[in-house]
């Protein structure tokens, strides 16, 4: 199941890509914003991070004007590897490389066809499990263990 949050800056985007994705019969959590009123993008971010975090999601996906405040938000949550994509190959990379398990897409920067491809790509790409790539995201985890007292 994949968790699903947006801002203000996103509600199009967001409902474009609730409709894909049940298209594709893929469920997921609607964590809001269905409000096009000004709100904060750190309340969406931090509860599908969490969600991913606290296992009751697979992945997230978060959307804002640009994408870039959502990821950084997102990444504060112990556990959560948000990565901001832009392209389909980015996308692709950090899921195969990274385990990245939410991404963030930005409504103002990138086109929807492409942002639908983006979300194709994160959502069915798996984890290389690459011994060099395991290894570096253990050395993202011994990071998060130190400073995320």
């Amino acid at each position: 199941m994949l968790a699903i949050g947006g801002d203000h800056a996103a509600t199009h985007y967001k409902e474009c890509i609730k409709s894909h994705l049940d298209a594709r019969k893929i469920e997921y959590v609607d964590f809001g914003t269905n409000e096009t009123a000004s709100c904060d993008y750190p309340d969406f971010a931090l509860k599908v991070a969490e969600a991913v975090a606290s296992g009751k999601c697979e992945k997230g996906i978060l959307i804002c004007g640009t994408g870039i405040g959502m990821s950084i938000a997102a990444n504060k949550v112990k556990g959560i590897r948000c990565a901001h994509c832009t392209d389909t190959f980015s996308a692709k990379a950090c899921r195969e490389h990274n385990d990245a398990n939410v991404l963030a897409l930005g409504e103002r920067i990138t086109g929807m066809g492409t942002a639908l491809d983006i979300v194709d790509v994160f959502v069915d790409t798996p984890f290389s499990n690459d011994e060099r790539h395991i290894r570096r995201i253990e050395k993202m985890s011994a990071i998060e263990d130190r400073y995320f007292k």
